[in-house]
């Protein structure tokens, strides 16, 4: 059975060296009239100035206690520099960073290796060139301006401090970054297309020409191969699977799959599992399930983007499989890789969103901005078994003033499912949807007699409340899509009254009162007949936000009893799973 250490287990080869730890470490604080760089000019000013105001602990962002520093001022840059060794004998050197935020630059040994923008999606860069065999210097600056309207924040706070649902902010470096040593042939990337059927078929981007071989493995054996002699450029093998073994909610039945191209070799997994919509169901290997899902911010207490280690990453998914959730809205981020290993291993379903606050989506510029980030995301995760969906935005509300630019959403639509056709997409969850497969709502009303009613009238009258549509009806009109609540709930109980807390709705005042009212909206959804599943607000607390089932340490704010109740009430048979 799999179990991979490497910081991307959908892509693994052995010969690799983290660059994980202690760096040389300088940032500046906000400065009027700040703007980022054109080229390297920048980072090589900086660069020998030798400016180093101590170490930082990579890959933890300078507002963490775990970087060693726990600043949470407003930064524009940051720096590090880190000297190493490196055996380059005839191999090729690549340096992985998994996310840094913003606009990073990277010099090697002085001379520019590349830039990337956007702080949410891995980038490499190939160093083959610029190093040498022995002692070798990494310079990396990152700068950043959550304020820019062409800056892409999602949850950081655009104040100095924290706020409403908005949170402690991430600057520079937030993933593990590594040096990865290949042949001279050697596979770009690879995209799984499974098959319930029997098969998996595997397109490869080689670069070179050599024997292409891939093997299928389940628990050890193998059950599947495929090659091709002379290949080179895109290559498509299919493998037909001896074992059948599905891929389902709960059951994470993985098969290893191992790529040999040449001198190369890559491990990899796939789940082997259907997606489609059916009507009002949503169907995974052709039965229809109810998504009982949780909104998980992916921030923590010490490490604010960054999990601590491993056990923090699996310690979420697993508090929300006890409480009854079978998946998670990941939001407004893209998740560590690990997280999504650990998720693919569960069985347990996420749909793959993106940070799109902070961006003017009312100006056309910003089509270029967001689709060059959300294809990075798009092209790194699209192997995940436990991504049942696409949802690129969330709550394009007006910017400033001034609506959403219509054709970003529907351009970023009409690419996420041109390249992928697997999944389904939502355009922007809860509003103002443009172009949609579903038609999700987010509802914080809080009387749960009052949310049922409302939604009862869409099965007898097809009649779809939503607050948006009523205030807005030029804006967004129902067109017959499959629905389901996205966001509800985020009902406020203090566990650290010492802080100025934030929740939504009116407060309860009584741990049964939270519990009658979360039980009350939860079951209006489970029990409608043209629902396919909902999503709570949320998981644990964040900061001030406090509406979560757990704290932000990730320890129980009730008893026994009333997480029974939750559970109960999750677990309820849905109406749309009793019809087939």
């Amino acid at each position: 059975m799999i179990n991979s250490n490497h910081p991307n287990p959908q892509f693994e080869r052995e010969n690799i060296q983290s660059l994980n730890g202690k760096w040389d470490f300088g940032f500046s604080k906000k400065e009027k009239g700040f703007k980022f760089s054109d080229n390297y000019e920048k980072a090589l000013e900086i660069r020998k100035r030798d400016d180093y105001q101590g170490e930082i602990i990579v890959p933890f962002c300078i507002e963490s206690v775990l970087s060693g520093i726990g600043y949470t001022g407003f930064i524009n840059m940051v720096w590090y520099r880190k000297t190493l060794n490196i055996k380059k004998s005839d191999k090729r050197v690549v340096l992985h960073i998994g996310a840094a935020d913003h606009l990073t630059s990277v010099l090697v040994n002085g001379k520019p290796a590349g830039r990337h923008k956007g702080g949410y999606t891995s980038f490499s860069f190939d160093i083959t060139n610029l190093v040498n065999d022995g002692e070798n210097e990494i310079f990396i600056l990152c700068e950043d301006d959550v304020t820019n309207p062409f800056v892409i924040r999602g949850k950081q706070s655009e104040k100095l401090k924290s706020h409403g649902c908005d949170y402690t902010r991430t600057t520079g470096i937030w993933q593990s970054v590594y040096i990865e040593y290949t042949p001279k042939s050697y596979v770009e990337n690879i995209k799984i297309y499974p098959d319930i059927n029997g098969f998996v078929t595997v397109f490869a981007k080689l670069i070179g020409k050599e024997k292409l071989t891939c093997k299928a493995y389940y628990n050890g054996k193998c059950v599947g191969e495929a090659q091709a002699n002379k290949a080179a450029g895109s290559c498509a093998l299919q493998i037909k699977l001896e074992e059948k073994h599905l891929w389902e909610v709960g059951k994470g039945r993985l098969y290893d799959l191992v790529i040999a191209f040449g001198k190369d070799k890559i491990k990899s997994y796939f789940g082997l599992r259907s997606i489609r919509l059916d009507g009002m169901k949503f169907l995974i290997n052709e039965k229809s399930v109810f998504q009982r899902l949780v909104l998980d911010q992916g921030f923590y207490k010490k490490g604010i983007y960054t999990a601590e280690n491993d056990e923090e990453l699996k310690q979420d998914i697993e508090l929300s499989m006890a409480l009854g959730f079978n998946g998670a809205r990941l939001h407004q981020k893209v998740f560590d890789p690990r997280f999504l290993y650990f998720a693919d291993k569960a069985g347990y379903l996420v749909w793959g969103e993106y940070a799109n606050w902070g961006l003017d989506y009312s100006r056309p510029e910003s089509v270029d901005v967001f689709l060059s980030e959300w294809s990075e995301a798009v092209e790194r995760d699209f192997n995940h078994p436990s991504i049942i969906g696409w949802c690129p935005f969330n709550e394009t509300w007006d910017y400033k003033g001034k609506p959403q630019y219509n054709p970003l959403i529907s351009t970023v639509y009409d690419y996420t499912k041109a390249v992928d056709p697997t999944r389904p997409c939502i355009d922007t969850s809860g509003n103002f949807h443009v172009k949609t497969d579903i038609y999700d709502l987010h509802d914080y009303r809080y009387d749960p007699k009052e949310f049922k009613e409302s939604y009862d009238r869409f099965v007898t009258e097809n009649y779809l409340y939503e607050h948006v549509l009523l205030d807005n009806p030029n804006r967004q009109q129902y067109g017959g899509q499959p629905v389901f609540i996205s966001e509800y709930g985020g009902i406020k109980w203090e566990a650290d009254k010492k802080i100025k807390s934030w929740g939504y709705g009116e407060d309860v005042k009584t741990p049964e009162e939270f519990a009658e009212r979360y039980c009350g909206l939860t079951d209006a959804i489970t029990q409608n007949k043209k629902m396919f599943g909902f999503c709570y607000t949320q998981l644990y607390d964040v900061e001030q936000e406090q509406n979560g089932l757990y704290t932000y340490e990730r320890k129980r704010k009730f008893d026994d009893e009333i997480y029974k109740k939750i559970i109960a009430s999750n677990k309820r048979t849905a109406q749309i799973e009793k019809e087939g």
